[in-house]
């Protein structure tokens, strides 16, 4: 009965109001306010401030600087190896697998259209036909900065204004096409494992999503689909990112949601539907072609 009343309040609630007011106030400099709420938000959701930069609570000026805090060095090691993906991410799946006719899952009973979640985009989609996406749930309590599984340099970014329902398991659960109806950020990047594409997605309450290469990307929220393109690889100002270096952040947590291409990586066999993520541990294996055999041509003369 609970359950049904919160799937009642998604969709009568402003949710685009709520959410400007939050983002104003997450940026507000409001002396001891800004310490109860945040001192209130650690405490209730158990953020651990150990593994913060900055430990002391105290040392925030506004609820945002809070939200984004850096970890100190060395909390979260990245996986070695040439093959080795990293998790993008601190937060847990929320599902995982292949793409298949087109469709991702989203929760039981529910898929959604691959296209739809990359904003009507078919040549883009066509990439990923077959191949493989995971889908990485931040918590309030996580630590909310985004980083990159691999080295990838930066070819196109699309702004896709949408919904803010709340993106969390009751949702997903609930909501058809949560994640293609949600606002979202889509950054597609060129890698060693072929095509990457790495999806913020906005939920109640984001604030604001940020990428490092451009800043706040949104707000505003203007309503329209916003497209840039960058160079390739060796071309000027071609933006390469290394694995583990951070991509982007939210402003009050949400999605991650990664696409890779057919036939160029496995993902991490310890990953299932739940399991708690850690940024830079390990995400997925390139998948290595066999070196082809040389082979001997005998020519009778």
């Amino acid at each position: 009965m609970l359950d049904s009343i919160k799937i009642k309040l998604q969709y009568l609630l402003p949710k685009q109001g709520l959410t400007r007011l939050a983002g104003w106030g997450a940026e507000r400099r409001a002396a001891m306010l800004t310490q109860w709420v945040i001192k209130g938000f650690a405490r209730y959701y158990k953020v651990d401030m150990k593994e913060a930069q900055e430990p002391d609570l105290r040392s925030y000026a506004t609820f945002n600087d809070f939200f984004v805090r850096p970890l100190r060095e060395g909390a979260r090691p990245i996986v070695s190896g040439l093959d080795m993906l990293c998790l993008p991410a601190d937060g847990a799946i929320s599902q995982l697998g292949p793409i298949e006719d087109g469709k991702l899952f989203q929760a039981k009973g529910h898929y959604y259209s691959l296209e739809a979640l990359l904003a009507g985009n078919y040549q883009l989609a066509e990439r990923f036909e077959n191949g493989l996406f995971a889908t990485t749930y931040l918590a309030p309590r996580d630590y909310h900065r985004v980083h990159m599984p691999c080295d990838g340099t930066l070819r196109e970014m699309i702004y896709v204004p949408g919904d803010l329902f709340s993106v969390n398991p009751l949702t997903a659960a609930n909501v058809p096409n949560l994640f293609a109806r949600n606002e979202r950020v889509i950054c597609t990047f060129d890698t060693e494992f072929g095509p990457m594409v790495q999806i913020l997605v906005g939920a109640t309450i984001v604030g604001s999503i940020e990428t490092v290469w451009s800043g706040t990307v949104t707000p505003p929220r203007e309503g329209i689909i916003k497209r840039w393109t960058y160079p390739a690889a060796g071309e000027e100002n071609a933006i390469t990112l290394e694995k583990g270096q951070e991509m982007g952040r939210f402003k009050l947590g949400s999605t991650v949601i990664n696409l890779f291409a057919a036939n160029q990586v496995t993902l991490s066999p310890n990953l299932s539907n739940g399991t708690v993520t850690r940024m830079g541990q390990p995400f997925a294996e390139a998948i290595r072609q066999p070196a082809a055999e040389n082979t001997v041509v005998e020519v009778n003369e």
